[in-house]
């Protein structure tokens, strides 16, 4: 059975903003509750490694598309199987909407009843405000650089 999930989220922000945050892997901890860490294993695979409820994850995902300020897709290569896609929408000069979408097929009864209860989907809305809270703080130069 496979389950998706599709979030979005407006941010004070500028598409450029939100891009260059979610397009630096090593930004996805601080906004992406789920994830331990995240090491590049080469330009298009990442190693990811999370810490979910009743169990850790460790998986490789691969870049399956990259359009500079429009879209970042993937899918796993190794681990767990899902693929995703996040998309950046200009919405005025200073401000825009993240939209993410993620299939994946859930493993184990904790993983089930997560996709049954929609408790992916609070997760996932979680991350994004957390994500938007980055971003919207980054746009109001409350960080200087992004790292």
């Amino acid at each position: 059975m496979s389950s998706s999930i599709v979030e979005t989220v407006d941010i004070e922000a500028p598409v450029a903003v939100t891009w260059a945050l979610w397009s630096d892997v090593t930004q996805w901890p601080k906004f992406l509750s789920h994830v331990q860490r995240v090491d590049p294993l080469d330009e298009k695979r990442f190693g990811w490694q999370l810490s979910l409820p009743g169990a850790d994850k460790a998986f490789v995902a691969e870049l399956t598309e990259v359009v500079p300020e429009d879209r970042i897709a993937w899918k796993t290569t190794e681990g767990v199987h899902h693929a995703g896609v996040v998309t950046f929408h200009r919405l005025d000069d200073r401000s825009s909407r993240v939209a993410l979408q993620i299939e994946y097929d859930p493993q184990g009864f904790l993983e089930h009843l997560g996709a049954l209860t929609n408790l992916d989907s609070a997760l996932a809305n979680y991350d994004l405000g957390e994500f938007q809270k980055l971003a919207e703080l980054t746009a109001a130069g409350g960080i200087s650089e992004i790292r």
